[in-house]
């Protein structure tokens, strides 16, 4: 019997993932992961791999969030304010992959890895900044829900 839960609980794990990744923020965060993994292995492969840590941390916090949302954790663990984590997060991504990708297509001359990074990098940075409007929108809505109405200029 304990291998049939695990099997139902394995089968419940790829339903969550296959039904978050069809939402808008499940599918931004996956383009995000697979964006910083194509971005990681151009780095990696340039004569400069010092800029794969860049690719790495964004992946990784991608990764994290998608799970937390993916999984719901974020309704569970109430401590933690996630949608604005989130927005710090994508915000800080946006600014990172546009100046490290700027740095690398500027810098890249004859280095084509380098250069294929950087331009992967710009299309990042556009994605993490469309990413930050829509947490913003999220925010700001739910601010005017909840009575942003107490201010009047």
């Amino acid at each position: 019997m304990a291998a049939d839960t695990t099997e139902n609980s394995s089968v419940g794990v790829v339903e969550k993932l296959k039904s978050y990744v069809r939402t808008q923020k499940g599918t931004i965060l996956a383009a995000e992961i697979v964006l910083s993994l194509i971005i990681l292995i151009c780095y990696a492969s340039s004569w400069y791999g010092g800029y794969t840590a860049v690719a790495i941390c964004e992946m990784c916090f991608a990764i994290v969030f998608f799970c937390v949302f993916m999984m719901n954790l974020d309704q569970q663990f109430t401590a933690i304010s996630w949608v604005w984590s989130d927005f710090i997060r994508a915000f800080t991504g946006t600014l990172v992959y546009l100046i490290t990708s700027l740095i690398c297509v500027i810098r890249g001359a004859g280095d084509g890895a380098l250069i294929a990074g950087g331009v992967f990098g710009l299309l990042a940075g556009l994605l993490f900044a469309y990413d930050t409007y829509t947490i913003y929108l999220q925010i700001k809505s739910v601010r005017s829900q909840t009575g942003g109405s107490g201010s009047t200029a």
